[in-house]
């Protein structure tokens, strides 16, 4: 009988242990917890970059659009990480826990911005050697080992990358011509960023992409004040009137043509907001997106022979004197900035120190003006 009674209350038990679990199973779901971002609250401001666009959200986050297609959603330390899952209309959207560390930054014209911003602790990789760094606080990175080199955009070290835990690759846009590695950093779960700045057409749309390196790194109040400071210096340069001198930008390869910039490349427009004319002039820049062309010596000579200023650009075959120009082919004696001797040199720190538009301005506008000294920042003088 007591084992009767036993069964009958374990059958109770069970009995009532799976109605109650029925009436759990009965009861509407619990609506998850909203997640922390949610919509848009506002917009960064940008005064001349295209290529990219910033929502910001209330909690902190940033939705960083590049070129209308790419989409980050940039979570700040301490903020709650959204469901994207909960979010469709950020589906496609990449999640980055900021401020990002241990990047690989694959793009060279973005480390100035780092170095601006103090931000070169947030990066661990490279993919140029020290040796073709001109700035020298990321050749003595490299040196000291804070800094490590991960080997060429289109064949990084993958081990090294995976090993040392890099967050994010920040490229450029010569990654679209080896979409594999694109694919092979990814499947790593190594997250891409292939900037931009390239394509914008002023040349301060350019710098104002520290404003993006800001979010990255923690630093957007110092990209801001950065910007505005930079901004405002130029002001007057921007404003005054032209100088109504001409100048001419360009390289004599191995070859023996001539590489000069295409009107309207950001480097050329740099000189025209100098206060120059840049020649030649007639150069049409539509028929392909590159910012330079080879021309002929003597297409040259038509189009800069007069020129007021010539600028050699010695980034890429460098040159220390103006005997050496002149050795390279007669006709550049017959050029009126060689018989004036108003010739100068720019350096890679041209290129590579992106973020000092408005000092290459003042350097331009100097020489242009005719207010320059020998030896400036980004230029000096053959002689």
């Amino acid at each position: 009988m007591v084992k009767v009674k036993h069964r009958h209350l374990l059958l109770f038990l069970l009995i009532l242990q799976l109605t109650g679990c029925a009436a759990k199973q009965a009861l509407p779901p619990q609506p998850d917890a909203a997640p922390a971002t949610s919509a848009p609250t506002g917009h960064m401001d940008l005064q001349y970059a295209t290529q990219f666009a910033v929502d910001t959200f209330a909690d902190g986050a940033a939705l960083v659009t590049i070129a209308g297609e790419e989409r980050y959603l940039l979570v700040p330390a301490g903020a709650d990480m959204p469901d994207i899952a909960q979010m469709p209309s950020f589906a496609d959207a990449t999640v980055l826990r900021t401020p990002l560390q241990r990047m690989y930054l694959a793009s060279s014209g973005a480390m100035d911005a780092f170095r601006r911003l103090n931000a070169m602790d947030c990066l661990r990789f490279t993919s140029t050697a020290a040796e073709d760094w001109s700035i020298e606080e990321a050749r003595r990175a490299l040196h000291d080992g804070t800094l490590l080199y991960a080997g060429k955009y289109r064949s990084p070290d993958y081990e090294l990358l995976v090993s040392e835990g890099c967050t994010l690759a920040i490229e450029n846009t010569m990654l679209f011509h080896n979409p594999a590695t694109r694919e092979q950093l990814e499947s790593l779960g190594i997250p891409v960023l292939v900037e931009r700045s390239s394509y914008e057409t002023h040349p301060l749309g350019r710098m104002e992409w520290i404003k993006l390196y800001g979010l990255l790194t923690g630093k957007a109040d110092e990209a801001e004040a950065f910007f505005a400071r930079e901004t405002a210096a130029l002001e007057p340069i921007l404003n005054a009137e032209s100088t109504g001198k001409t100048v001419a930008f360009f390289y004599r390869s191995p070859s023996g043509s001539i590489n000069v910039r295409r009107p309207g490349d950001y480097l050329s427009a740099m000189l025209t907001l100098a206060g120059g004319i840049y020649v030649p002039a007639e150069l049409d820049a539509a028929d392909n997106a590159l910012s330079t062309v080879n021309i002929q010596p003597e297409a040259f000579y038509a189009g800069a022979k007069d020129a007021d200023v010539l600028i050699y650009n010695s980034n890429i075959y460098p040159l220390d004197s103006l005997a050496q120009l002149l050795a390279m082919d007669e006709l550049f004696a017959d050029f009126k900035a060689v018989r004036e001797g108003n010739v100068w040199c720019a350096g890679a720190n041209v290129f590579q120190e992106t973020t000092a538009v408005g000092g290459m301005i003042a350097d331009f506008h100097a020489v242009l003006s005719g207010t320059a000294s020998d030896d400036l920042t980004y230029l000096h003088k053959l002689k």
